[in-house]
């Protein structure tokens, strides 16, 4: 009966080697990365389980920890009586219009700038600044533009026959629209650098085959273009609509969520229920309310993207 040949001299010694270097290679892997992991944890991770235990309770914080009270589901229910709250999800619907159109708007320019335009770089970082400028700076100069009596936008109309151009910001009825209005102009440029990129990594090749067959300009852009620049698309929609339900920024600046209530988005609403009105209970619900309306999106994009999407 044969025998188990002899292991080679040294080759225990050198596993053992390796899996010391190995767990000493991890150790300090963890040490480099745990800065960064506990960061996380405290400023992401805690809060957010935090917002989800305290949308059951009723606090005022400045009444301390003894102040809580547990009212289950009430904050919840109360929610969908809450006309201010449900005008805040209105008005978040709404606003999601604008991401279809600044991204066509942005697809547009990049396809003319790519291919069309000369000094690339120039219109590259003219469309690009509003994007990386101060939200007050912008909304300063937008309040100028959209005034009422003498704004510049309005002296516009009024010289070509519109004698009763309307208040913008300062009227219910066109205040969302004037702020929709500001988020396409600043989220252009953004989306056109990246549309760039994309339409820089389809092969030239398909174009040229494309002219060869004797397809004509409009065949080029809904059979190549378009088709080809799905995954950019689909990454900037989901970007662009999770961003639609955190704006507050531009808000807190030019509106406060008024005239009436008509710009009032629900980062908004709960920014002056928490800090404002003082309930943080509330605020957490609408919060975790938040949080499951941009859960739910994401998934339904992430499951229809299989449609649509050519990788």
């Amino acid at each position: 009966m044969e025998t188990a040949a002899a292991a080679p001299p040294g080759i225990g010694k050198r596993t053992r080697k390796s899996g010391s270097l190995q767990r000493g290679e991890t150790l300090w892997g963890m040490l480099f990365v745990s800065p960064m992991l506990l960061g996380v944890f405290i400023l992401v991770l805690l809060p957010i389980v935090a917002t989800m235990v305290l949308g059951f309770a009723d606090w005022n914080f400045v009444q301390g920890w003894n102040g809580i009270r547990w009212v289950g589901f009430d904050n919840f229910r109360n929610l969908l009586h809450d006309d201010m709250f449900i005008k805040s999800v209105r008005n978040n619907v709404i606003f999601l219009l604008t991401v279809p159109v600044y991204m066509l708007i942005s697809m547009v320019l990049a396809i003319l700038i790519d291919r069309f335009v000369y000094m690339k770089s120039y219109f590259k970082v003219a469309y690009f600044m509003p994007y990386i400028s101060s939200v007050v700076a912008v909304a300063v100069v937008w309040q100028v533009l959209f005034q009422p009596s003498y704004g510049p936008i309005n002296e516009l109309l009024k010289s070509i026959g519109v004698e009763h151009p309307p208040k913008w910001i300062a009227d219910p009825h066109f205040a969302l629209l004037s702020i929709m209005m500001i988020s396409v102009w600043i989220s252009i440029g953004f989306n056109m650098i990246i549309y760039i990129a994309g339409l820089q990594s389809i092969p030239r090749d398909l174009y040229e085959a494309a002219d060869i067959d004797g397809a004509n300009g409009w065949t080029k852009f809904t059979r190549i273009t378009v088709p080809l620049l799905s995954p950019t698309s689909f990454f900037l929609m989901v970007t662009g609509i999770i961003s639609t339900f955190k704006v507050f920024d531009i808000i807190a600046v030019m509106t406060q969520g008024g005239p009436v209530g008509s710009t009032t988005m629900m980062v908004w609403y709960l920014y002056d229920t928490a800090f404002v009105n003082l309930k943080v209970g509330y605020a957490s619900a609408i919060a975790a309310v938040l949080f499951a309306f941009v859960m739910l999106i994401t998934l339904g994009q992430w499951s229809a993207q299989k449609k649509w999407v050519n990788y």
